[in-house]
């Protein structure tokens, strides 16, 4: 409402507002209620990889020094090969936020100065670290980063996914802070899936639809905080209006930096077959190469239009990168020097159990070479880990083993090692039961001047009966034969005996075991 307009009649009482909804759409069946109607946090269904929330302010932002081998050094510590991806996003990242930084400081000479987003393309397959290198970069920065598959995209207006809610997620990321929200990152995996197919009949909501929704973003627009399409935070609005509630209901994706990635398979065929008349080195046994660095260097932005964008979409990508395909040493090369390695996450998971995990150099180059067999990239990684130690995370946790060495001979031959295990767990066992047991009958010696000793059936159901009920056998030994010392004391001064053997039936029937072994010294007595 105007300034002009408040003298005119009020809007609906936001109680009477809330009442004729639910009349309204419960008249239409169903249950509806608005009674709650606070603000509910952005859906998080397609943040896989997203930084948690951020804590930064726009002050800190406008304040950036980085160096582009600041980046890449960062980058370093994490993500193992990819040097030109590093470079490139490391490049484009300070070039955009020293942009921001300029126009920010410069605010009355801004109108002169021309500066284009850098967004980037990564390209390369599954798994080569594309999604960890944008995070961390995030990261290292202080901004609030979003990441989504373009799959789960519509064009406004259909069903599924807004890409305007990416905007909206990053206010979220960023505590609600919208000024902060505008200079985030926005991270887009599987771009490739949005090309079109050049024999479609129809609207391609879903392709072409959603390369000229994300035109705008790209460059920049006024995403409205609230979706429209979205009943919920439309009453919502309403209600702060009518309560004469004044914020900013905007985000400005002038400052926001796009970057997108794909694996796009088939590019190489469109690459070689434009080239193949240029005789620029692709022969016909390389049908079969997947995108590389050299191979990319021959990608025009006509390749990508033929491949499916729209000259205008991919216009607004000027930053285009290629990340290699892993192979089995840049995989053990993860597994050893990235601050990031599964085998961190292993040693964590098994320390929990009270076990130290250990893995030899043999082990390591042998998890690289069935990890490299998956062809996910680093993914196969946890996918081979998973499969070697699942069976010794099930089995030997609760068991006495402390350790577990994990080596080629172990991964070539599973099964024969878990069975090892299961029965070095056992012996370390029965060996613990055994010093639990002297310790008992040391005690009971000593206090009552009586020896007892149990055999290997005992050991072994005390042992079972320690597990049961999660003591020591040295507790569960002492409860059982807490009262036997005045029973064995009477057998001792009618028969004059002074060693006592225990069996499992003492274990089983601690009372009458004792029981019978008196009316037994009686007999024996007379």
């Amino acid at each position: 409402m105007s300034d002009d307009d408040k003298g005119g009649p009020k809007g609906p009482d936001p109680h009477e507002l809330r009442k004729t909804l639910e009349e309204m759409f419960g008249k239409m069946g169903g249950s509806f209620s608005f009674s709650n109607m606070a603000p509910e946090p952005f859906s998080d269904e397609h943040e896989e990889g997203a930084n948690d929330e951020v804590n930064t302010d726009v002050e800190e932002i406008l304040k950036f020094h980085l160096l582009p081998r600041d980046i890449k050094a960062y980058l370093d510590r994490f993500v193992i090969r990819q040097d030109e991806a590093k470079k490139a996003l490391a490049i484009a990242v300070c070039d955009h936020y020293n942009h921001v930084k300029t126009l920010k400081a410069k605010v009355d000479e801004s109108q002169g100065i021309e500066l284009q987003k850098q967004n980037v393309m990564v390209v390369g397959p599954t798994g080569v670290g594309k999604t960890y290198l944008v995070k961390h970069i995030a990261e290292l920065i202080g901004v609030p980063f979003v990441k989504a598959d373009a799959t789960k995209f519509s064009e406004t207006g259909y069903v599924g996914g807004d890409v305007d809610d990416l905007v909206r997620e990053l206010v979220q990321k960023a505590n609600g802070d919208v000024s902060l929200a505008e200079y985030g990152i926005i991270y887009i995996d599987e771009i490739d899936k949005l090309a079109s197919s050049g024999g479609l009949i129809g609207r391609d909501v879903s392709g072409r639809g959603v390369q000229t929704t994300l035109l705008k973003l790209m460059e920049e627009t006024d995403v409205p905080l609230r979706n429209p399409q979205d009943m919920r935070g439309q009453i919502m609005a309403m209600m702060d209006f009518q309560k004469g509630k004044k914020s900013k209901d905007t985000v400005n994706t002038k400052h926001i930096l796009f970057i997108v990635s794909g694996a796009f398979s088939g590019l190489e065929k469109i690459v070689r077959e434009r080239s193949s008349d240029s005789q620029i080195g692709f022969s016909v046994d390389q049908k079969e190469r997947v995108m590389d660095t050299e191979l990319f260097k021959h990608v025009t932005t006509q390749d990508y239009i033929d491949f499916g964008f729209e000259a205008e979409f991919i216009g607004r990508i000027p930053v285009r990168v290629v990340c290699e395909h892993l192979e089995a040493r840049d995989l053990e090369a993860i597994l050893k020097y990235s601050e990031g390695s599964l085998l961190r996450q292993y040693e964590r998971e098994f320390e929990a159990y009270g076990i130290d995990l250990r893995f030899k150099e043999d082990g390591i180059s042998r998890i690289a070479e069935m990890a490299a067999g998956e062809k996910t990239g680093a993914r196969g990684l946890m996918t081979v880990g998973e499969k070697i130690l699942r069976d010794f995370k099930y089995e030997l946790p609760g068991t006495s083993v402390t350790e577990l060495v994990i080596d080629a001979n172990l991964i070539d031959h599973r099964e024969e090692c878990l069975e090892e295990y299961r029965k070095l767990g056992l012996e370390l066992v029965v060996e613990k039961a055994r010093q639990d047991i002297d310790a008992f009958m040391r005690e009971f010696r000593e206090k009552h001047g009586v020896v007892v000793k149990l055999n290997d059936e005992a050991v072994a159901l005390l042992v079972k009966l320690a597990g049961e009920q999660a003591r020591s056998v040295f507790q569960v030994a002492r409860q059982l034969f807490r009262d036997y010392q005045f029973g064995l004391k009477l057998i001792q001064k009618n028969i004059g005996k002074n060693e006592f053997i225990l069996t499992a039936a003492a274990v089983e029937d601690p009372d009458r075991y004792l029981s019978d072994m008196v009316v037994s010294s009686y007999k024996e007595a007379e």
